[in-house]
């Protein structure tokens, strides 16, 4: 039996922002939302819709063990930028402008509980910082604005490509998600309409895990 969800109106009247979402999971999040009646606004970290890559130059192409590190923190540092400091600097901006009753919903990761292995580990460690400032700033913005976080499993995306696209690579990942498949951006824009929305007036500064059971402690 096909499975069907019913889409409410839950936004009618209201403004959604929504960052890095033209395309995998904000972009669902996006069509969620204005399915629901928001009034939704995309952004995307450059002029033209695109993909954005942290790339980290062929160490047989570097000339110097200080080169290397030196482009290792490049990419740290475009990650920080892109995961925690885009979001500090967009809440700044958009702070005036939060009504009472607004909403904040920042997308983690459930790398955030356990970072993976090499290049990763600093992605999953940014994703963790986010699961702090969601706790930070719910305390700091109470009781007029709500701040929680979605933190998603394994989604199909652009992201993700190298993982889903190799079947043995696959497997390994499926392995400890007791829902035996992985997520679709349908399933994190639900849990972020929910918070987002007045169904969940009573949660602040929480994340929820929607990871298909794939162990998410810290």
């Amino acid at each position: 039996m096909e499975k069907t969800s019913k889409i409410g109106r839950r936004f009618e009247g209201k403004v959604a922002i929504i960052t890095a979402s033209t395309q995998g999971i904000g972009f669902g999040i996006a069509q969620r939302l204005g399915l629901e009646g928001a009034s939704v606004v995309i952004s995307s970290r450059r002029q033209k819709y695109g993909k954005i890559d942290v790339v980290v130059s062929n160490a047989a192409a570097i000339p110097s063990g200080n080169a290397i590190l030196q482009t290792q923190e490049f990419a740290l540092d475009k990650i920080w930028e892109i995961n925690v400091k885009s979001s500090i600097l967009l809440l700044q901006d958009a702070s005036p402008y939060l009504t009472k009753g607004s909403s904040i919903v920042f997308i983690s990761s459930t790398s955030a509980f356990q970072p993976p292995a090499g290049f990763l580990a600093m992605y999953g460690v940014t994703k963790t910082t986010l699961l702090g400032l969601t706790k930070a700033l719910a305390a700091e913005l109470a009781p007029h604005t709500r701040v929680n976080c979605v933190a998603p499993g394994l989604v199909p995306t652009q992201f993700t490509e190298y993982i889903t696209s190799n079947e043995t690579i696959r497997k390994e990942f499926e392995k400890p998600i007791l829902m035996k498949r992985f997520g679709t951006t349908e399933d994190m824009a639900a849990a972020t309409a929910y918070l987002a929305s007045d169904d969940a007036s009573y949660i602040t500064g929480e994340t929820i895990v929607v990871g298909g059971g794939v162990p998410s402690r810290l």
